[in-house]
């Protein structure tokens, strides 16, 4: 998949937030860091996957999907911030990992990736998000459609004083 739209369609979410809430002059790394943690934290959480001491069951595919996709929101601001984008390199195959070992790769990636910011280690926590979202059932077709689902809802958010 060509993510350039979604990279895009992103780098007009973030202007239309940073003109709206007048932070053009301001470096917002650190808190678009953190909220990736928390809406990967958010994602696990719908998932359940490390929920080993309950019976309850997963939520709807559709809930984890759109979780899923706040999470794209984030990983493509904190590109955008330093100037990457995704190249894709159609390794998204995984090996025989669980979800729970997935997220915590997706954790330790995005840590990297704050501690180090370069356009590899960009591309490695790109990676392994794709690898969660297969991992998830979900394809990148899946992936855009509910970001531009979620893209309008932020917008109307913004404008209603979200």
């Amino acid at each position: 998949m060509n993510w350039n739209r979604l990279f895009e369609m992103q780098k007009q979410l973030d202007t239309y937030i940073e003109k709206n809430h007048d932070l053009s002059k301001t470096d917002v790394f650190q808190e678009k860091y953190l909220a990736l943690l928390v809406e990967l934290g958010e994602l696990a959480n719908e998932t359940r996957c490390f929920k080993f001491w309950s019976t309850k069951p997963r939520s709807e595919k559709s809930i984890i999907l759109e979780e899923y996709v706040d999470v794209i929101h984030f990983i493509l601001s904190l590109g955008l911030e330093k100037g990457f984008s995704y190249e894709t390199t159609r390794d998204t195959a995984t090996a025989a990992v669980t979800e729970t070992e997935q997220f915590n790769e997706v954790f330790e990636a995005a840590a990297t990736y704050k501690n180090n910011t370069t356009s590899s280690n960009y591309n490695t926590l790109f990676m392994k998000t794709l690898q969660l979202a297969e991992i998830l059932g979900f394809t990148e077709e899946d992936i855009q459609h509910a970001y531009m689902k979620k893209n309008e809802i932020n917008y109307e958010r913004q404008n209603q004083g979200y």
